[in-house]
């Protein structure tokens, strides 16, 4: 280490150079104080001064961005709002669906999927969109052509992996059934407590459902229970209460 980095890493216990048998070895164990500080003193002097990182870009995704909003949810347009009665009966059918779903998990971690149905990556994004929400919602045309081939592999996918995946897709595009089936889904399987990511994601999610929520022009009644109804799981199941709506 040169003498001007060291200045900048002052020695907090100065170390005088130890008095050691002849026949010390430094790649063996310590057997005594002595021994010890000395390999220590040896492998800092091995340290380099400056050391890069090398990290593999492939790995990074794509969008590095991360908006943070301290914000609640949007109230509910005027006679939307769901009734406490409503939002408590949710709540339990939902912890109804996770207890069947947990009852069943180790039996269908041990089965293997048909041999017609193929999984993306776990980081394929636009892969798992295809998946969840199909051909037809992904690409916004009516139908698919038969003998396109989407060529997916088969791995397993965390499920707050596939939740990120679909949020991101819900931030820019229009609340539809499938996706709302896949995130009613996809919400069962997040397991308690939460992972720091998992709780930022459906904070992000119950607040987006809010403002598609204020814009449905129509006040499509079954497209506002969805909306409604994610909401109230993330506030009420996963106990985010500053997101929970009012009971009318």
């Amino acid at each position: 280490m040169e003498p001007g980095v060291e200045e900048l890493m002052p020695r907090l216990l100065p170390v005088d150079d130890c008095d050691l048998a002849e026949d010390f070895d430094p790649t063996v164990p310590p057997r005594t104080p002595q021994e010890y500080l000395k390999r220590v003193q040896i492998e800092a002097a091995r340290c380099p001064d400056v050391v890069v990182a090398q990290i593999d870009p492939k790995k990074l995704r794509k969008k590095q961005t991360v908006n943070i909003s301290i914000s609640g949810c949007q109230p509910a347009p005027e006679g939307y709002s769901p009734t406490l009665k409503w939002q408590q009966q949710q709540v339990a059918n939902f912890s109804v669906v996770r207890q069947s779903l947990n009852k069943h998990r180790n039996h269908w971690r041990s089965q293997h999927l048909d041999s017609n149905v193929t999984m993306p990556k776990s980081e394929d994004e636009e892969g798992w969109k295809k998946f969840c929400l199909g051909e037809r919602v992904y690409s916004e045309i009516d139908a698919l052509s038969d003998s396109e081939n989407l060529g997916i592999d088969y791995i397993k996918a965390t499920v707050t992996c596939v939740l990120e995946y679909l949020i991101s897709w819900f931030g820019e595009k229009k609340f539809t059934p499938e996706l709302g089936r896949w995130l009613y889904a996809l919400l069962a399987c997040l397991e308690k407590p939460l992972l720091p990511e998992a709780h930022s994601l459906i904070r992000q999610l119950a607040r987006r459902c809010s403002e598609v929520r204020v814009l449905e022009e129509n006040k499509n009644e079954e497209q506002i229970s969805a909306l409604n109804l994610i909401i109230c799981l993330v506030s009420r199941y996963f106990d985010q209460r500053d997101l929970a709506d009012e009971p009318s």
